[in-house]
C-alpha cells in the first residue's frame, strides 16, 4: 500500500513508454513487502538536471537511466563507480543519505556491465582469451566492450558497424583497457572472417527487435557454427532471427531477457540492500510477454 512513508524510484528516459522496468521492480517490491514504488518519467534532455535535482530534493531511493540520458547523467553525479567512469555512461543512480541530513549524495553506476556478464558465466571457461565480435558501436556496445575486455581478455575483439568510423572511434575510446591490442574495427560488410573465427558474437544493435522481427545484423547464417555462442541483447522477441539461425547451425543462443533482469537486479540491491527475487520477476515478465523493446 502506498502511504506517507513510500519511497520513490524513477526511470529517466525519453521516451519510456516501452519500458519493462516498472513491471520488474514493482513486482519485486510487492513480493518482498518493500514500501517503494517505481515510476517511469519521460524527461526531455533539457530537463534532465532539474529532474535529478527533484529526485534528490524529495529523498528518493534512486533511479534508472535509459536512452538518451546515460552519458549525460555522469556529469550530474557526486561520485561514479569505476565501471560507470570507464564506460562513460550511468544507468543507475543511488541517493545516499548524508550524516547531517542534507540532500543525499548521488552515486552513479553502470549495471549493464554485470547484467551483460551474468548469462556468460557458465561459458567462462571457453571464453577466456577467445576471439570475439560485437555487432554495433552505439551506446549499448560501450558496456559490452568494457565488460569483455576487463573480464575475458579476448585475443581479438572485433567491432563491426555499418559506419566503420563509429567502430574505430569506439575502439579508440577503450584503448586504455586494451593492453594487448585486441580491438579491431571493421565495416559490417567486411566482418565475415571475424564472424567465422569468433567464439562469441554479440548483437548490440536493434536489428531484429519487435516489430521488425525479420532484421538481423548478420544474414549470412551459414557462417555460424557449433562451438560459437551468439548473444542478442534484443529481448523481444525472445528468439530473434539471429538466434534462431545461429542455433540451426549448431551455435549456442543467448537472448536478452537474462541481461534485462540481471541489470535490474544489480540496481535493485543497491537501492534496497536485498537481492531481487529474479525468479518471481521472470515469471511476471513471461505472463505479460509481448511488450516492445531492448534495454531498460
Amino acid at each position: 500500500m502506498i502511504d506517507a512513508h513510500t519511497r520513490l524510484v524513477l526511470l529517466f528516459g525519453h521516451p519510456v513508454g516501452h519500458s519493462q522496468s516498472p513491471l520488474m521492480h514493482n513486482t519485486a517490491f510487492r513480493h518482498q513487502r518493500i514500501n517503494a514504488v517505481y515510476l517511469a518519467a519521460d524527461v526531455a534532455p533539457a530537463d534532465l538536471a532539474a529532474a535529478v535535482e527533484g529526485l534528490q530534493a524529495i529523498g528518493g531511493l534512486g533511479a534508472n537511466v535509459t536512452i538518451p540520458h546515460k552519458q549525460a547523467m555522469g556529469a550530474l553525479m557526486d561520485e561514479l563507480s569505476p565501471r560507470a567512469r570507464a564506460v562513460g555512461a550511468v544507468n543507475t543512480v543511488v541517493c545516499r543519505p548524508t550524516e547531517r541530513r542534507e540532500r543525499p549524495r548521488l552515486f552513479g553506476d553502470n549495471t549493464d556491465v554485470p547484467g551483460f556478464l551474468a548469462p556468460l558465466t557458465p561459458h567462462a571457461g571457453v571464453l577466456e582469451g577467445a576471439e570475439m565480435l560485437v555487432f554495433g558501436a552505439g551506446g549499448a556496445a560501450r558496456a559490452v566492450v568494457y565488460a569483455l575486455l576487463s573480464t575475458y581478455r579476448p585475443a581479438r575483439l572485433t567491432l563491426a558497424a555499418r559506419r566503420p568510423e563509429q567502430a574505430a572511434a569506439l575502439a579508440e575510446d577503450f584503448a586504455a583497457y586494451d593492453d594487448h591490442g585486441a580491438l579491431a574495427a571493421v565495416a559490417l560488410a567486411d566482418a565475415g572472417p571475424a564472424v567465422r573465427s569468433s567464439r562469441l558474437l554479440v548483437n548490440t544493435t536493434p536489428l531484429g527487435m519487435h516489430p521488425n522481427r525479420d532484421g538481423t545484423p548478420w544474414p549470412q547464417a551459414a557462417d555460424f557454427q557449433a562451438g560459437q555462442i551468439v548473444y542478442d541483447l534484443v529481448y523481444n522477441p525472445r528468439e530473434t532471427r539471429l538466434l534462431r539461425e545461429a542455433a540451426a547451425h549448431g551455435a549456442t543462443p543467448l537472448g536478452g531477457l537474462d541481461m534485462l533482469i540481471e541489470q535490474a537486479a544489480a540496481s535493485y540491491v543497491q537501492w534496497t540492500g536485498r537481492p531481487m527475487p529474479t525468479a518471481i520477476v521472470r515469471r511476471r515478465l513471461q505472463v505479460l510477454e509481448g511488450g516492445a523493446g531492448r534495454g531498460a
